[in-house]
């Protein structure tokens, strides 16, 4: 897991060919006048997904992987507060949902990360994550970059 702000995000450009453009889409648009949904940038290489919702809280939140796709969470406004840790053999597995791309984990999470507006989370296949745990508004836009 990585979190910084989109001023930095140049510095993470070589962990990834695709990650220059992904960050490149995010600084070039008005994240506000986006509609919900799924945004083309590149493909299924990379594409954005636009989120207008309400956190669900920590008690709701579960464990997810993605083996397909690297996620760069990013707050356009409001905040998050994200549960992370590394994916180890001890979490338990839902099942993987091959068309989402998808593996939920039985696992409460245990270290909570706040993502404040302006700043953003890159989630690699290893890194377990429980998004949308603050419960306030948010703008968040998740970058979907192919592995």
């Amino acid at each position: 897991m990585i979190l910084d702000s989109l001023d930095n995000a140049a510095r993470y450009h070589p962990l990834h060919s695709r990650f220059k453009q992904a960050f490149d889409w995010l600084r070039s648009r008005r994240l506000e006048d986006l509609s919900d949904g799924r945004q083309e940038i590149d493909g299924d290489n990379v594409y954005a997904l636009v989120m207008r919702e309400h956190g669900r809280g920590q008690a709701v939140a579960k464990y997810e992987t993605h083996r397909k796709y690297i996620d760069i969470q990013y707050l356009a406004s409001g905040s998050d507060l994200m549960g992370w840790t590394h994916l180890v053999p001890e979490l338990k597995s839902l099942g993987y949902d091959v068309a989402k791309d998808l593996e939920f984990y039985e696992a409460k999470p245990s270290l909570w990360v706040p993502v404040p507006a302006g700043t953003f989370a890159i989630f690699f296949p290893e890194d377990a994550h429980a998004p949308m745990a603050d419960v306030g508004p948010m703008l968040k836009v998740v970058v979907k970059v192919r592995v």
